[in-house]
């Protein structure tokens, strides 16, 4: 029935896949565990091999790192079961009834989405806070608000796919960097007329990053951004809506660098604000050569 896909990268998964392993048990149904390392730091290779042992677990490790889509196309492809549920690795498993959620509302025409969630306390330590507060604005949305726009509030953290679907639309894999491989999806998959049905069944990121990862990442996704665009030009998000409107005031590029560093050193203090995330995102787009 369900086979449950793993993506990894420099992170401890054994605590993740053992609480799916358990809860695919108690639900009694079909199930297969495929964990996929994409050429990880020995430590963690180290540390995740150990998935072995449980029955029904695949762990596999790549010699080279492949990115963000591929990794879950060759995931797709390894499966045997019709039905993909696609995990980060860094996530949380937040009920007790996770996999008997999904399990209860399977279906073969359309794409389940769970949702995320943050810790509802600030992390202790500061460096992390500018993540942490862009997932509790931004990512952590209810499903009442989620399902007002499916296609644009999807994300690829936590969600169920008939394989039949990712056969038919798999993940682009000229994105190769990280950031909007999700964006790309859910424009594909609308259209295509295949809903995406939003659930009150959320993990938790447990993976928050210092400001300055977390801005080289936001730098790298807007770029993969672009990408998109150049694929899917009739494809719309609110920074390249924004970025329309302001490509004539694009900066001379010396003044652009200042600004996007000054930008960066504001963001990275202990109290940054979100709408200076926003301008450096709009910054760095329109500092990308058309």
């Amino acid at each position: 029935m369900l086979s449950v896909l793993l993506p990894v990268y420099n992170f401890d998964v054994r605590p993740l896949a053992t609480q799916l392993h358990g809860q695919c048990l108690a639900a009694g149904i079909p199930f297969e565990i495929i964990c996929i390392d994409d050429c990880s730091d020995d430590h963690w290779q180290a540390l995740n091999r150990g998935l072995e042992a449980l029955e029904h677990v695949a762990y596999r490790e790549l010699e080279a790192n492949i990115g963000r889509s591929a990794i879950r196309n060759l995931l797709a492809k390894s499966a045997v079961y019709p039905y993909l549920l696609f995990l980060d690795c860094d996530s949380g498993i937040i009920r007790t009834d996770f996999i008997r959620a999904y399990a209860d509302q399977l279906t073969p025409d359309a794409i389940l989405y769970g949702g995320r969630q943050y810790s509802a306390l600030p992390p202790a330590d500061p460096s992390m806070y500018l993540h942490w507060l862009f997932g509790v604005r931004r990512e952590a949305l209810p499903v009442g608000i989620r399902q007002k726009a499916p296609y644009d509030r999807f994300m690829t953290n936590n969600f169920l796919a008939p394989k039949s679907v990712m056969e038919r639309i798999p993940f682009e894999e000229k994105l190769r960097q990280y950031g909007h491989e999700d964006t790309l999806f859910g424009f594909e998959l609308k259209r295509a007329s295949i809903p995406i049905r939003h659930l009150d069944n959320p993990v938790e990121h447990l993976g928050l990053e210092p400001a300055e990862v977390f801005l080289d990442k936001t730098r790298k996704s807007v770029e993969n951004l672009a990408v998109v665009h150049r694929l899917q030009p009739e494809l719309e998000t609110s920074l390249l809506k924004w970025g329309k409107r302001f490509h004539l005031l694009s900066p001379p590029s010396g003044v652009s660098r200042q600004l996007l560093s000054n930008l960066r050193q504001r963001l990275i203090s202990g109290k940054p604000r979100l709408f200076l995330l926003d301008a450096y995102k709009l910054l760095v787009f329109l500092s990308i050569p058309k």
